[in-house]
């Protein structure tokens, strides 16, 4: 199994910025890819972003450019940089693992979720 503990979260105006963090444990050595999700109240989940294990990335549409990902494979963790926040990036924040080298629909493994929220 693994686990997946989000940190980074929280409150922040429009315009701002917010890291999270991910950190994988228990039995990682199965994993390839890792990414972010969202899903605001009423929509869908959606994929935010995902790396691969070699640091190939790919991003929704509507975070391309403001968003980055990153990796760091020697500490298991995974990164989200979100800057120039919008209202609409406000939603729960998820992350995950996959034995696949891309993030698809769903994932192997997921985090607990990080709350974002984006005021005007």
């Amino acid at each position: 199994q693994v686990q997946l503990v989000e940190s980074g979260g929280g409150l922040v105006q429009a315009g701002g910025s917010l890291r999270l963090s991910c950190a994988a444990s228990g039995i990682i050595g199965s994993i390839n890819a890792m990414g972010w999700y969202r899903q605001a109240p009423g929509k869908e989940r959606e994929l935010v972003a995902g790396i691969s294990s070699g640091g190939s990335t790919n991003y929704g549409d509507s975070v391309k450019g403001r968003f980055t990902i990153s990796r760091d494979n020697a500490k298991n963790t995974v990164y989200l940089q979100m800057n120039s926040l919008k209202r609409e990036d406000t939603a729960v924040y998820y992350c995950a693992a996959d034995t696949a080298q891309t993030m698809g629909v769903k994932a192997d493994y997921w985090g607990q979720g990080t709350q974002v929220t984006v005021s005007s």
